[in-house]
């Protein structure tokens, strides 16, 4: 009986460490070779907790799925000036408004919370200077 407790947690640990983001650069690694598009907003969103790592719901942009939300990863959107929905899904929506002006980086942190089946991740906005640090050791995970 004991080794097959251990051979799942085994299992299990792997899974959940296999499930967060470790191939992509890191955010000081690729942040200077990002370039800059004209006329355009960028929205980073990352998620730097490990915690509820099984639950990687897409995220959406006005509907359009634009990323996943992996733990200690992130990527980013540009887009023109205007307003914006920030939509993850689990059991229920969450959802973030926001509004992008023409050169601004706004950053979307990528939190999780208890559920009744399965834990929520919700969008928050972050003030750039929070987001700049809480993003240094996530790992790029888009395409």
């Amino acid at each position: 009986m004991k080794t097959l407790f251990k051979l799942f947690f085994l299992f299990a640990a792997v899974i959940i460490f296999s499930s967060c983001a470790t191939s992509g650069p890191k955010y000081v690694e690729l942040y200077s070779s990002i370039p800059v598009v004209p006329d355009t907003g960028r929205i980073f969103l990352y998620r730097e907790s490990s915690l509820g790592a099984a639950i990687q719901p897409d995220v959406k942009i006005n509907g359009e799925v634009v990323g996943s939300s992996i733990p200690y990863g992130f990527f980013y959107v540009n887009r023109s000036p205007g307003a914006y929905e920030i939509m993850t899904s689990t059991e229920v929506d969450r959802k973030l408004s926001l509004t992008l002006d023409k050169g601004q980086t706004r950053f979307v942190r990528l939190n999780i919370s208890m559920g009744f089946f399965a834990g929520h991740v919700y969008p928050e906005l972050v003030d750039q200077a929070i987001g700049e640090k809480e993003i240094q050791e996530c790992r790029y995970t888009g395409k």
